[in-house]
C-alpha cells in the first residue's frame, strides 16, 4: 500500500477564528468524501495558513472533527509578495491502494485559481465530466 497526497486549499473572508474553522472543516469533508477516505487511513495531515491569519489553527477543526489519533501540524505559509490572500492549504497523507492519478484535489472559494488545471477534473455522482 502507498501513501499518498491529498490536496487542498481554501480562502476565508477575514481572520476570525470561526471562519478559519468552519472554512477548514468544509474543506476537510469534501476531500474524505470525493476520495473516500476513511479516517483511519490517515497517516498525517498538514495545515498552512497565509500570513494574514492568525485568528485559529485549522487542525483545531479536525479536532473537534473526532479526529484524535491523526497526526496534525500547522505551519505558515511563506509571505511571497503577490500571492492569494487568507489562505488555507492542506496536504493529507494516506494509506491507499488508489493510484495518483484518480486522487481528486479540493479547491474551494478563491483557492480555486491555485489549480485550474485540477479543478473540476472529477465531475460528481450523476454529473458528466468536464475535462
Amino acid at each position: 500500500m502507498a501513501i499518498r497526497g491529498v490536496r487542498g486549499a481554501t480562502t476565508v473572508k477575514a481572520n476570525v477564528a470561526e471562519e478559519i474553522l468552519s472554512a477548514t472543516q468544509v474543506l476537510l469533508e469534501e476531500m474524505i468524501r470525493v476520495n473516500g477516505i476513511l479516517i483511519e487511513d490517515l497517516a498525517a495531515v498538514f495545515f498552512t495558513l497565509t500570513s494574514d491569519l492568525n485568528a485559529a489553527f485549522p487542525a483545531q477543526a479536525a479536532r473537534q472533527m473526532g479526529w484524535q489519533y491523526v497526526p496534525l501540524l500547522d505551519a505558515q505559509e511563506i509571505p511571497v509578495p503577490g500571492s492569494l490572500p487568507r489562505c488555507i492549504r492542506v496536504l493529507m497523507l494516506w494509506n491507499t491502494a488508489v493510484p495518483q492519478r484518480d486522487i481528486v484535489h479540493v479547491y474551494q472559494g478563491e483557492a480555486r485559481s491555485l489549480r485550474l488545471d485540477l479543478v473540476g477534473l472529477k465531475a460528481e455522482p450523476g454529473e458528466e465530466e468536464s475535462l
